[in-house]
């Protein structure tokens, strides 16, 4: 009978660890857009600095741009995630918070592309 050294298994355990440690990415791409599980476009905003772990876009500008949800699952680069003022989880791509735009109504939808003076920017990789 062949026995695997302890190196060997540690090394293949630490392998299936890794595999299962982070979840599907949450996003993926749409008709050249990420978008969310309902398909809906996705958003950065130029005034969130990456890495930064806050989101500018609070009260009424978080009425037209809700934060897209984080979640529970486990997330790996690039994805993160911050938590807003109200104490909610918001996911990250690349650090920048992201956000669904209300005046998108149907999946492929992605009316807030460059408004409010180029701000937004539905994310594209």
């Amino acid at each position: 009978m062949k026995t695997i050294s302890l190196t060997a298994a540690s090394l293949l355990v630490l392998v299936s660890l890794s595999a299962h440690a982070a979840g599907p990415a949450p996003l993926k791409k749409s008709g050249g857009v990420m978008v969310d599980d309902k398909g809906m476009t996705v958003y950065t905003f130029d005034k969130d600095a990456a890495n930064s772990g806050k989101s500018s876009c609070t009260a009424k500008c978080a009425d037209n741009w809700p934060a897209v949800p984080a979640g529970d699952a486990q997330l790996s680069a690039p994805y993160s995630a911050i938590t807003r003022e109200d104490g909610s989880k918001q996911l990250a791509y690349k650090g920048k918070p992201l956000y669904t735009f209300v005046k998108d109504k149907k999946p492929g939808d992605k009316s807030g592309d460059k408004l409010m003076n180029n701000n937004w920017h539905a994310v594209t990789d």
